[in-house]
């Protein structure tokens, strides 16, 4: 099955975004969580790897045993950070040992203190040059691409930004994950650009529930996504009470759900932070308006 038939013909596709536990506690702890999250049938669930690939190993494991587990299709997120087209080749080979169904092709965030990407030497340099090695050599995954409603930050501009999701999806990506947001006027501008420029795969809006104001100060910092200022006015006057930002949080994301829903978008995927609290009472809540 291909991660696109996952959308459409009156399915919702839903998916949870984990990382890689550092600590046996922290596996096992996410895996409390997990047992949470399934009881909303998700359509497939990912995890992502450390920078420069570090955690790529453990990334296989948690996939793999997320499936054994639950049974649901898994995908491992896989980038051309630190990475030899042998050394993908071996990792994509490994994986599909294992029986994954789907790869997050990404070309990866430049390594810690360095401005800019560089491939290693014999290397990719463009997520779609991996998407075209998946696709080519790799028939058997479905492949999902990333997509930035705000424009990725490196990109000269949205134009460009708009080209480089083309050339993934022309490679053979057939569905397109965004980047988290907080503003769906961003996602709805940039799904029109999308069918403009002639990308017909399904586009998931990405969804991260804020439950802490630090917390997704550092993030959006570092991704360059915005939070509107009324949101932030709002996070502000919960001051130090972490159960109101939880809850301010987690009320936005509601409203933003519902919106989305409501505007036909094919599915959600779920930035969990290898938590369950914020997305399931987002996704109870929004059931519970759906009747």
């Amino acid at each position: 099955m291909q991660i696109r038939e996952t959308y459409g013909e009156g399915k919702f596709g839903l998916s949870f975004e984990l990382f890689p536990p550092k600590t046996q506690p922290g596996e096992e702890a996410l895996f409390r969580h997990l047992d949470e999250l399934v009881k909303f049938a998700p359509s497939y669930v990912t995890c992502t790897y450390g920078a420069g690939g570090s955690t790529r190993d453990k990334t296989l494991d948690i996939v793999t045993a997320v499936k054994q587990r639950y049974g649901c299709p898994v995908a491992t997120h896989l980038t051309c950070v630190g990475a030899t087209v042998e050394q993908l080749r071996g990792y994509l080979t490994d994986a599909a040992a294992r029986g994954i169904d789907y790869v997050v092709a990404l070309r990866g965030d430049p390594p810690s203190g360095e401005a800019m990407f560089r491939p290693v030497e014999g290397g990719l340099s463009h997520a779609n040059e991996l998407v075209e090695l998946i696709r080519r050599e790799f028939p058997r995954f479905g492949i999902a691409v990333a997509g930035y409603p705000e424009t990725h930050q490196e990109a000269p501009s949205p134009q460009d930004d708009l080209r480089n999701l083309k050339r993934k999806v022309d490679a053979g990506g057939e569905v397109v994950i965004t980047q988290l947001f907080y503003d769906n006027a961003d996602f709805f501008r940039f799904r029109e650009r999308c069918a403009a420029a002639g990308i017909d795969v399904p586009i998931v809006p990405g969804i991260l529930p804020v439950t802490n104001f630090a917390q997704i100060q550092r993030i959006t910092s570092l991704c360059g996504a915005r939070l509107p200022e009324p949101f932030v006015d709002e996070l502000r006057s919960c001051g130090d009470d972490e159960q109101r930002q939880f809850d301010a949080g987690v009320a936005r994301a509601v409203a933003q759900v519902q919106e989305l829903v409501d505007a036909g978008v094919p599915g959600i995927h779920f930035y969990v932070l290898n938590k369950s609290q914020a997305t399931s009472r987002v996704l109870s809540e929004v059931r519970r308006r759906e009747g």
